[in-house]
């Protein structure tokens, strides 16, 4: 009978003989750096201020809250931040912490953790493609490319006059309506490459188009017209008895 010192000893040797074989899938990395490394456009000596008027609007964000647990406005005060400053810079994100009062570390985890917080600069229209299963079957490689062609850029960059930026997104939760592109807070539906190059030749040339679906059919009517609600709805007191 093997001792117990030989058999862990056994043992020990047999595992460590033993390979497991791991499958993956290839290494996709991130356009986005999440360690803040300074630049001449973003570091903490660059300091940032609501302006009097978003000051206003952050005193009315707070009241939603519990005045001892004012830390839970972060996200919507990043974003107003962001609305005015253009993108989430350090000074922005220190500038947050001092404001409601909470360790700097608080805002750096919140603002690397949500991609909708722009850490660079962007341009003054993002160009939010979709990129999810949905709008891929429904073109948006073809869209990316359009884009990609017309402005000269690759997604992640921005046009050299600060017009445009292109940028892939996850799930943008207009499914029925793919593919779409969201152009700042606007959602442009049903594109095609040929209307997504129209859009920003549109923008070029100063006119913000309409937003929502592009083409026929209004907000989340089935493509193929509508198949149901097809005739005029009946009027008050529709299947009413009469003696009531």
């Amino acid at each position: 009978m093997l001792s117990f010192a030989k058999l862990a000893t056994s043992r020990f040797s047999r595992n460590a003989l033993v390979t497991r074989t791991f499958t993956k899938s290839s290494v996709s990395n991130s356009d986005h750096l999440f360690v803040h490394r300074d630049t001449e456009y973003n570091n903490p000596n660059i300091k940032f201020e609501f302006t009097p008027k978003n000051i206003t609007e952050a005193e009315k964000i707070l009241k939603k809250y519990p005045a001892h647990y004012k830390k839970a406005a972060l996200i919507p005060l990043l974003h107003l931040a962001q609305k005015q400053n253009g993108f989430t810079s350090i000074g922005v994100m220190n500038y947050i912490a001092k404001f409601l009062e909470i360790p700097p570390m608080r805002v750096y985890e919140v603002a690397t953790f949500y991609t909708m917080f722009n850490r660079e600069p962007v341009g003054k229209y993002l160009l939010q493609v979709c990129g999810t299963t949905i709008c891929q079957i429904c073109g948006s490689d073809q869209i990316f490319e359009a884009l990609e062609n017309r402005l000269g850029i690759k997604i992640g960059q921005t046009t050299p006059d600060n017009l445009f930026t292109l940028v892939e997104v996850e799930c943008a939760c207009a499914c029925v309506n793919a593919p779409v592109m969201a152009i700042n807070d606007d959602y442009y539906e049903d594109l095609t490459p040929e209307i997504a190059v129209k859009l920003v030749d549109s923008l070029k040339s100063g006119v913000v188009p309409a937003p929502g679906p592009q083409q026929s059919r209004k907000t989340c009517q089935p493509a193929s017209g509508l198949t149901s609600l097809t005739s005029e709805p009946p009027g008050p007191g529709f299947m009413v008895r009469s003696d009531l």
